[in-house]
């Protein structure tokens, strides 16, 4: 089954796409943009963050950045707006708003 997610496009029927909830490929969630799905999005307030990194490892999409240990604003391609960020953040540098 390994490789049956490249060959997806619109031609292909039903029959030829991977079944639900079963994952054949791993670390393939970088393959799919699916931030489209937030009805909210967190919004970053640099000046109030410590740069704790509390939020980085409870984001279920992996959408919080990490470069020379100082975490960058969200990688909206793959956040879907969960919120458990916020809940993370001791400091209030973190929001939820409507997408616009």
């Amino acid at each position: 089954m390994a490789g049956r997610m490249n060959g997806i496009g619109p031609d292909v029927r039903w029959q030829g796409i991977t079944e639900g909830t079963a994952v054949f490929e791993g670390g393939n969630s970088r393959e799919f943009n699916t931030g489209e799905w937030a009805t909210v999005q967190p919004v970053f307030h640099a000046d109030k963050c410590k740069q704790c990194l509390l939020c980085v490892p409870v984001c279920p999409d992996s959408s919080i950045p990490v470069m020379d240990y100082k975490r960058m604003d969200f990688d909206f391609d793959h956040c879907k707006g969960c919120g458990i960020c916020v809940k993370s953040c001791p400091f209030g540098a973190i929001e939820m708003e409507g997408v616009k």
